[in-house]
């Protein structure tokens, strides 16, 4: 049984998270998930088995998408939901394993039929469960962090590097402010590079450049104190195809996110040439919706971000 095993069963038992219980979604499901047996080894054993949207006044409190279907890659073989993604990534955390280390269709018979819906609080507590067992469990392997909202979140496992751990902590609907308030889960972890992709959700609910601005220098400045060794890359918002955001509003706050990123001494990542059209609005040929990305939208993230790997 590895550590990181053992850890993880600890951490599900005990609650080791700060202030957090572990069991929030119905005492069913979390039953029926865990299987409640009593010992480490039963608890650690591996049973594999567009819509228009209208801009609100500014509210830091993250939106959580009623649809997550759409943002998934659409296969039979894995994870089509939130409420199925939520699932495979809880089955990996019980039986002591990362699910951005495993095949896609990992844990299937688990996530096929799930339907609960998580809520914003629960994917915080399971994304802080995962960076506990990753901080304590991490040992000599090389560690890089995606953080943000969906567009993070859905980033295909299988896509990823080999050569480290990766720590996925994308939330649907997360906003600037709601990724700044949660930055403390990182704090015991040595990371070599943290990617940052937020944003797009300020500018749905109407917040302002300068106030989205003002919170990622806030994140920059978090992240520098407790990583001072860490490459941070701030990646600019990509273009969409939802009328509610103009064009020229990205690319302005585009250019002041570059330019905050040069003040700061970290790195920007500039993907609105390569995934916007001759318009500049996103590639049809890139997203589900207008706004989430599909595989071939990952392939071209993968191959633009692929240099600095």
């Amino acid at each position: 049984m590895s550590d990181l095993c053992v850890l993880t069963a600890s951490l599900l038992m005990q609650g080791k998270v700060p202030g957090w219980k572990p069991a929030t979604p119905p005492q069913q499901f979390w039953d029926a998930l865990l299987n409640r047996r009593s010992t480490v080894d039963q608890l650690c054993s591996s049973n594999t088995a567009s819509t228009t949207v209208t801009p609100v006044a500014a509210a830091h409190r993250p939106e959580f998408s009623p649809g997550t279907k759409s943002v998934s890659i659409q296969t039979p073989s894995q994870p089509a939901s939130g409420s199925q993604l939520y699932a495979q990534r809880l089955a990996a955390l019980r039986s002591g394993q990362l699910y951005t280390r495993l095949p896609a269709d990992s844990f299937k018979p688990v996530w096929q039929t799930a339907s609960y819906r998580p809520s914003y609080e629960d994917w915080l507590k399971l994304l802080a469960y995962e960076a506990k067992a990753v901080t304590q469990g991490q040992g000599s392997q090389r560690l890089t962090v995606l953080l943000g909202d969906s567009i993070a979140q859905w980033f295909p496992a299988e896509q990823l590097s080999r050569d480290r751990f990766w720590l996925n902590q994308g939330i649907s609907g997360d906003t600037t402010s709601g990724v700044l308030k949660r930055l403390s889960v990182l704090d015991g972890a040595n990371p070599d590079s943290i990617y940052l992709m937020v944003g797009i959700n300020d500018l749905r609910q109407g917040v302002s450049n300068r106030e989205i601005l003002k919170n990622l220098r806030q994140i920059i400045h978090r992240l520098r104190a407790s990583h001072p060794y860490t490459r941070i890359y701030i990646h600019s918002i990509l273009p969409t195809r939802l009328e509610e955001i103009p064009v020229n509003r990205i690319r302005r706050l585009n250019y002041n996110i570059k330019a905050l990123t040069e003040q700061e001494g970290v790195y920007f990542v500039n993907l609105q040439p390569a995934f916007s059209d001759e318009d500049g609005h996103l590639q049809a040929q890139l997203t589900t919706d207008g706004i989430h990305l599909n595989a071939r939208g990952y392939r071209m993230w993968q191959l633009a971000i692929a240099p600095v790997f």
